[in-house]
């Protein structure tokens, strides 16, 4: 699933090239896109506007419209947005079947067999939502409600001065959840998925099954230092292309090739040596040095003590 580094830079390369554009017409392709609202209403609130501003909160792709509405868009697993310049004459010459690393995603005329929704913009250009598997959604919301829309699924930003090692330390203070399944708690911490916690808990030396309340503050220093580590490298490599993602042109990231711990199981730890092993917390495979990342002791629990009469 992209997480915050892929989301932001498809935003960093969409901003540029759609802000100040008009929304001439929308078209969803699949009714999944838009349930529970019926495709035609995202359409008709689409027409005619344009589009402001291009932002992104956690793993959400946020497009503001004049009317003071955003389109919010979620990638889920395998969505992804690309845009097809208005001087290419068919939607399969933005990119081909073998560069997206799915086989046979173009259909051999010019309609993408994957393809959910598209934006016609004043230019000619196109922004095209594909998703194989469907998991991707798209919704737009009106001025007052986005923030009452994000503030009921999203916590603090991790890149933003918000994220602190006191505010980590007050967020984790009694939880007994894993720090792996802590830190892909939206939230808490918005935009981290399974790729960057596994590199940020490697970074901070801590063990993923470590309770997240059993954090002291120097341990909570070190996972912030490790999440905005782990976090600035995939946006300097323009994320990771595992499996589906690409981004806004067609092209893979490269963070993949600088993982230090994720996917490289029975692979020796750069660090010290010892062989990086796998195992699941919370249904998610997770990667992780045995020899050198601490697995802290859990604090006791207070007792209750009786009420006074």
């Amino acid at each position: 699933m992209p997480e915050l580094p892929e989301v932001e830079t498809v935003r960093r390369q969409l901003e540029p090239e759609v802000v100040g554009r008009r929304i001439e017409r929308a078209e969803v392709l699949d009714e999944r896109w838009t349930r529970p609202e019926p495709p035609a209403r995202t359409e008709d609130l689409l027409a005619g506007r344009r589009i402001e501003a291009v932002e992104r909160r956690g793993k959400y792709l946020i497009v503001r419209l004049d009317d003071g509405a955003a389109l919010v868009m979620h990638l889920r697993m395998t969505g992804n947005l690309l845009l097809r310049q208005a001087d290419s004459a068919q939607v399969a010459d933005l990119m081909t079947a073998e560069r997206l690393g799915a086989p046979r995603l173009y259909e051999a005329s010019t309609a993408v067999r994957h393809l959910r929704a598209r934006l016609m913009l004043d230019d000619g250009s196109e922004l095209l939502f594909i998703d194989a598997r469907r998991f991707g959604h798209g919704i737009v919301l009106a001025g007052d409600e986005i923030d009452e829309y994000f503030a009921a699924r999203l916590g603090v930003e991790p890149l933003s001065e918000e994220l602190t090692a006191e505010g980590l330390c007050e967020l984790a203070a009694g939880r007994r959840a894993p720090l792996k399944s802590f830190l892909l708690n939206q939230a808490g911490i918005a935009g981290i998925g399974n790729i960057y916690a596994d590199e940020a808990l490697f970074r901070a030396r801590l063990h993923p099954l470590s309770q997240a309340g059993s954090m002291k503050p120097e341990h909570c220093e070190a996972l912030r230092e490790g999440i905005v580590a782990a976090l600035e490298l995939a946006l300097e490599m323009r994320g990771s292309s595992i499996d589906d993602y690409r981004d806004l042109r067609g092209e893979r990231g490269s963070m993949q090739d600088e993982f230090l711990v994720h996917t490289r199981e029975g692979q020796p730890c750069s660090r010290c040596g010892e062989e990086i092993q796998r195992i699941v917390v919370g249904g998610r495979s997770t990667y992780f040095c045995p020899g050198c990342q601490v697995r802290l002791r859990a604090r006791p629990r207070r007792r209750r003590t009786a009420a006074r009469r």
